[in-house]
């Protein structure tokens, strides 16, 4: 059947949200019997609106706190029966089971309760749909003759078809609301199951579900021949990438997203004004200050050539002052990413109409969920890195300890190291990266690429690896240019001639005892 017309509607919501309004129409104009429960039917009689209760209907008392109102079969035999079928038309019949066209039904705010802190077990049990779910599925199952609606803002595209259609829904509307049923009980149990099971407690569940939502089309993946989207968590945390606000600029591409989520990992990281300016996923410059303007003008410096055409975080709210910092660089930049900006940078940023600018509202400490990449046929999950390993830990295995000048820059070069791919060699100094050697299969020639980038300002630089050092011939690079001080997670079988080099060439060195891979 094409078209059905509607003469009754069994409406139950827990979103009152426009149904007063829907259902006056549905009955002042088309005629159509309101049967509806509770809170629902009450809300509708107060309003004027015609309405038979429940019990009524099925001849049988709401009972048990609510939970017993709509498991009936004069509820279900009204939702499921074929009306083509003649058998099925006649054992309604003789039991006095009516026809239902049309269900209205919301579900019980589980998520949202579970969500609040504190919830007891008992309350959010209480909160689990039972009769919703059964009604939404009887009717999406029997979409050829019932019209489902889970959505007040369907009501309004709702009565427009039917006054089009005298009364009746068309099947591509009624399919396309029954398939959003199964969309959203499939969710609805998604979500009970991960509650009860302790999910979000558990690192490594034996089924892993991620419930994402589209945010937007994208031009293109990583090349122009390759198609992609951006998704998001359905339970993104607060102050992430995910749930950042672009303020301003071009759509955000795919590369624009993982740049702007490694430069905004990094910058996590330190609790002092800091700035990140991130290229191919790779911090070229980073740095700290005394003010967020400070901590930019020394990460731009770092390296100012890469700097154009990077993508920028900050962990303190964007100041004009900073904005105008940039400007006076002539930097181009491609994605600014804060956890907030003054009016008077917002009006600057706009004439930049192509920047993008994304506000996270503030800033999450660093590690504690699950990173996830596909691979053919499967994924790969793991914990977060952060570096939250206690300094008190690490160990000084050279006959020269580090200067405490030397350990608070090893200590920010640690921080540093943890965001650049690996093999990673990062040379540090006055709390700025000045050499960063990224991405190179073996690690002096990491080493070779920092010193080379960092020139004069390796002298008297400290030096940061993400992994034990397999070889002395990284210390003899760094040392040849002048770097005082070395930190790495140590390790390595030849531990011990490193520590040697080290105290040959004077150079002080510590062992974390944790290494920190980005691949």
């Amino acid at each position: 059947m094409d078209r059905v017309s509607i003469k009754r509607a069994l409406v139950s919501v827990t979103d009152k949200t426009g149904i007063v309004e829907f259902c006056s129409a549905l009955s002042s104009e088309f005629g159509v019997e309101i049967v509806s429960t509770g809170g629902t039917a009450k809300a509708l009689a107060e309003a004027g609106v015609p309405v038979r209760p429940i019990d009524d209907f099925t001849g049988f008392p709401e009972m048990m706190d609510g939970r017993v109102k709509t498991l009936h079969p004069r509820v279900h035999g009204g939702l499921l029966a074929r009306r083509d079928v003649p058998e099925h038309m006649a054992a309604a019949a003789e039991h006095g089971i009516g026809m239902i066209d049309m269900v209205v039904v919301n579900l019980y705010a589980f998520e949202a309760t579970v969500a609040r802190e504190g919830v007891s077990e008992a309350e959010a049990i209480e909160n689990i749909d039972i009769g919703g779910p059964s009604m939404l599925r009887s009717a999406a199952k029997n979409f050829e003759s019932v019209t489902v609606v889970t959505d007040p803002a369907c009501y309004g595209s709702v009565l427009a078809e039917m006054r089009e259609n005298g009364g009746a829904t068309m099947r591509e509307t009624r399919r396309a609301f029954a398939t959003e049923v199964f969309r959203l009980t499939s969710a609805y149990d998604s979500a009970i199951w991960m509650y009860l099971s302790g999910y979000a407690q558990t690192p490594f569940p034996h089924e892993l579900r991620y419930r994402l939502e589209k945010v937007q089309d994208l031009r293109y993946g990583e090349n122009p021949h390759q198609q992609a989207a951006f998704y998001r968590l359905l339970d993104a945390a607060e102050h992430t990438l995910a749930r950042a606000e672009q303020l301003q600029g071009k759509e955000l591409s795919h590369n624009n997203i993982l740049d702007t989520d490694a430069c905004w990992s990094a910058v996590r990281e330190f609790d002092e004004p800091a700035c990140v300016i991130v290229k191919h996923t790779n911090p070229c410059g980073t740095a700290v200050g005394a003010d967020i303007v400070e901590a930019y003008t020394r990460a731009h410096a770092a390296d100012p050539v890469s700097a154009y055409g990077a993508v920028m975080a900050f962990n303190r709210t964007v100041s004009a002052a900073l904005v105008q910092a940039v400007f006076d660089n002539k930097q181009f930049v491609e994605v600014m990413i804060a956890p907030d900006y003054e009016p008077q940078a917002r009006e600057l940023l706009s004439t930049k109409k192509n920047l993008r600018a994304l506000r996270t509202g503030g800033v999450r400490a660093p590690g504690g969920q699950r990173e996830c990449r596909s691979v053919e046929g499967g994924m790969l999950v793991q914990t977060s890195d952060s570096v939250s390993e206690d300094p008190q830990s690490f160990r000084v295995v050279t006959k020269r300890a580090p200067s405490e000048e030397e350990m608070v820059q090893l200590l920010f070069a640690w921080k540093v190291a943890k965001s650049v791919k690996s093999n990673a060699i990062l040379l540090a100094k006055d709390f700025v990266s000045v050499g960063v050697g990224a991405g190179q299969m073996n690690r002096v020639n990491s080493a070779r690429i920092a010193v080379a980038e960092a020139g004069e300002k390796a002298r008297g630089a400290v030096c940061a690896s993400d992994a034990f050092l397999p070889f002395p011939d990284t210390l003899d690079v760094v040392g040849a240019a002048g770097v005082t001080a070395l930190i790495q997670p140590g390790g390595s079988i030849r531990d011990e001639e490193c520590i040697a080099r080290a105290d040959e060439l004077g150079i002080a060195m510590v062992f974390t005892g944790f290494r920190h891979f980005r691949h």
